[in-house]
């Protein structure tokens, strides 16, 4: 009930009527003041004026169910939503869900994490109360060599809904860092459980630095938050409902072709390594080139340069599981 009294005051810019809520709720006036208290204690400021009704003033900076689900405006991404104050990862915890048969879109959000991870195995720092550390479960019926370009579609995702939900307008280093201010924002990974020709289930995890004021010395020249970006503090709940309504929009465009060919473009207008010079970290010799935008596959297309007996102007399709890549004279 607190969800869709939220949501009802949020949709009035002026104030709503208890009788309105009770009549679009099909609940008593009882049951409404209670509600209301409890939004009260969890920190809401709820002014209520006789003959008028109530009215939303101000709203804490909080992750639960009840006010992420107020601002989701999707059709099944982040619905059910699964709020917990602490568990070991968000991605271990969606795959616990998935092997219990929770349904495709389940979303999960935690406000700390002990154990949180990154690619090849990484640790991530998830500090409490002023990260976004969060995994959706999908049920894809694509074959699970398709489901390594979901990390793409959840960059350009994320990239996105920083900017409806702060104005921050956030680049992609390829294949899945969202970048600010040439520094580092956004984690993504991507995890899959499949037989040789099926996926049973495939979660994205996303953690953003969102109201983090600082960083340790050692990370603070390649790391950044949406608070140290804009100057002030952001609404974590609006950037996490912006982020799964971009999702679930390029996410159906992609299940058309099971493949980026119809995101690439929108995706390469992120892309901040597109036409400049990379350095490609391969396990057989590291070589330089231009980056010149993806394949249809999320390959990032490098012009090669001449180096390590390789042909100058040829172009190689380079793999997100095989090799990194990094700028010539720097992170980007």
């Amino acid at each position: 009930m607190r969800t869709k009294i939220l949501k009802l005051l949020r949709e009035q810019e002026g104030y709503v009527s208890g009788q309105e809520i009770c009549g679009k709720l099909s609940v008593s006036r009882t049951a409404v003041w209670k509600a209301i208290g409890q939004l009260k204690e969890e920190g809401y400021v709820i002014e209520a004026v006789q003959n008028k009704g109530y009215h939303l003033s101000a709203a804490p900076d909080l992750v639960t169910k009840a006010e992420i689900m107020s601002r989701l405006v999707t059709r099944w991404a982040g619905h059910p939503t699964v709020f917990l104050e602490k568990t070991d990862s968000t991605n271990n915890e969606a795959k616990r869900l998935a092997e219990s048969g929770a349904a495709h879109g389940t979303l999960v959000v935690a406000e700390y994490q002990e154990a949180g991870k990154g690619r090849r195995g990484r640790s991530w720092a998830s500090q409490a109360g002023t990260g976004i550390w969060m995994t959706i479960l999908l049920k894809p019926e694509f074959p699970p060599s398709q489901a390594s370009m979901l990390t793409l579609v959840a960059a350009m995702a994320v990239a996105d809904g920083i900017q409806a939900a702060t104005g921050l307008k956030a680049g992609i280093k390829w294949p899945n860092d969202i970048v600010l201010a040439g520094k580092k924002v956004c984690g993504i990974l991507t995890e899959m459980s499949a037989e040789p020709d099926y996926i049973n289930h495939v979660v994205v995890g996303i953690g953003i630095n969102a109201n983090i004021a600082e960083f340790p010395e050692e990370i603070r020249e390649k790391a950044t938050s949406l608070y140290l970006e804009k100057g002030q503090k952001v609404c974590r709940a609006a950037v996490i409902a912006a982020v799964w309504e971009a999702f679930e929009k390029y996410y159906e465009k992609f299940l058309k072709t099971a493949d980026l060919s119809l995101l690439q473009t929108e995706y390469e207008e992120r892309l901040l390594n597109k036409d400049e010079k990379v350095c490609v970290l391969d396990p057989k010799g590291n070589w330089n080139g231009t980056a010149r935008g993806i394949d249809a596959g999320g390959r990032l297309l490098v012009e090669t340069s001449g180096d390590i007996n390789q042909e100058a102007g040829s172009v190689k399709a380079v793999d997100s599981g095989e090799v990194s890549v990094r700028g010539i004279y720097g992170y980007i």
